[in-house]
């Protein structure tokens, strides 16, 4: 997965403060991203393909539907059909870092809130809340991802600054807020002192260290750090977030299964039927 944060130095400090136990046990996390789309319906206007895009091939397995520059080159991510909204485009980069240092895998259940569902397009804000169980030495957690410009209460509230994208690990001993490029611990007078640990990720070399670790894991069989094995299951749990919103239903999801326990109408979300011609 091309999640380039995960290859840079601030994530690796960050997760090397969290597997330390810097704050503490941590129970709960905040993700939030100050991106937002509003809804709209489907145009109903027909302008002509521009030469330069071959439109069914663009539409690949989607349902059919004719070209519009509502849908490209960006903006494709609003719609259902082709999408998955900020939730989709977002928070696989932002989550990473609390999978990451938390060791999380397949959430327990899974609950949204957000604007009544549109059929056509993604919601202009949404929060997600997932519990996962314990993993080994570590608790239960329960983490929340906010995006359309919604924040914690521990923000809202001024305990926490209050950054347009952040990462807050919760823990009994402290706080610690990281984005992209800067993490701080919480609150500051009590760290004031802080040495932090040696580092113990080794940190990647070169402008664009992912395209680094790809190429090294081509030529040595060396995994890397953000494998499909690892990349599959933060992108599920990351996209049953648009499940649970869309069925509004808290989900009880069985991750050995690809199944949701509770709710029939949750399986017309987790499996899409292609176009006549790109089945599989």
């Amino acid at each position: 997965m091309g999640t380039q944060i995960h290859a840079t130095g601030n994530y690796r400090r960050t997760v090397e403060l969290v597997k330390s136990g810097t704050i503490g046990k941590i129970h709960e996390c905040h993700v939030w991203c100050v991106k937002s789309l509003a809804n709209s319906d489907r145009p109903t206007s027909m302008p002509p393909i521009p030469p330069n895009i071959h439109w069914d091939l663009w539409l690949g397995p989607a349902p059919a539907r004719p070209y519009h520059p509502a849908y490209v080159p960006k903006t494709w991510r609003h719609w259902w059909d082709f999408g998955e909204g900020i939730l989709g485009d977002m928070a696989c980069h932002y989550t990473d870092l609390a999978f990451w240092a938390l060791d999380l895998r397949y959430p327990l259940t899974i609950e949204a809130e957000g604007p009544p569902v549109h059929p056509e397009t993604t919601p202009g804000w949404l929060i997600v809340h997932y519990e996962f169980p314990a993993r080994g030495h570590l608790p239960p957690l329960k983490l929340t991802w906010y995006d359309g410009g919604k924040r914690p209460e521990l923000v809202q509230q001024g305990k926490a600054p209050d950054w347009p994208n952040g990462v807050l690990f919760v823990g009994e001993e402290g706080m610690l807020i990281a984005d992209y490029e800067r993490h701080k611990l919480l609150p500051e007078s009590q760290f004031e002192n802080f040495q932090p640990p040696t580092p113990f990720i080794p940190d990647l070399v070169g402008p664009h260290p992912h395209h680094q670790e790809w190429v090294r894991a081509c030529k040595t069989g060396a995994p890397t750090s953000c494998n499909f094995a690892y990349a599959s299951a933060l992108t599920e749990t990351v996209l049953l977030g648009n499940v649970a919103y869309r069925t509004g239903s808290k989900l009880e999801w069985d991750a050995a299964r690809l199944k949701v326990r509770n709710s029939a109408q949750a399986s017309n979300y987790l499996h899409t039927e292609y176009r006549k011609g790109w089945e599989i």
